[in-house]
């Protein structure tokens, strides 16, 4: 959307994501990330940490179960979301500023580690079709050599489109 700053940013989660429902069975998952920029001193000739940057996350819905499930602490990840300012009061009365991501895509980076993709049951909402409710035109992609293997690339079955809007919510967030 026009006028939101997007942001993507690499670091390690500093907690395990957390998953709460809203009382209407909205999934969110929240978590911490430290990005942490490294800095070569040439005066001792070696990298050294620079300061952390701390980001509290918020991921919804199924990428919320995908995420509790799939990250722990210590997990490398990529994020990339919108960059949301938060101003309170604290119970001094101090008035506070946080800033907040809310995550669009998030996975764990490859540079040092692996990872084995599976991948949702179409009936999940958004694995089988698009936000119009258009088949997703990769959800039974053949692989490039041809060879299909049990429905998918992921080898497990792929079912039926789910219908329009499902795993959708007009709901705001809280």
């Amino acid at each position: 959307m026009a006028g939101e700053t997007v942001i993507t940013i690499v670091g390690n989660l500093v907690d395990d994501p957390e998953l709460r429902f809203t009382p209407s069975g909205v999934a969110v998952a929240k978590f911490r990330i430290a990005s942490t920029p490294r800095i070569f001193d040439r005066q001792t000739n070696e990298w050294k940490d620079g300061d952390a940057l701390f980001l509290t996350c918020s991921v919804w819905r199924k990428a919320a179960e995908n995420v509790a499930e799939s990250l722990a602490k210590g997990v490398r990840v990529i994020v990339q979301g919108r960059l949301k300012q938060r101003s309170y009061e604290d119970r001094e009365g101090v008035k506070r500023t946080v800033y907040e991501l809310d995550v669009d895509e998030v996975g764990p980076t490859l540079a040092r580690a692996t990872a084995k993709v599976e991948k949702n049951p179409a009936g999940g909402g958004r694995a089988a079709t698009d936000p119009n409710g258009s088949p997703d035109p990769w959800a039974n992609a053949k692989p490039a050599n041809g060879q299909q293997q049990g429905g998918g690339w992921g080898g497990a079955q792929q079912q039926q489109p789910a219908a329009q809007g499902a795993g959708y919510s007009d709901e705001p967030p809280f």
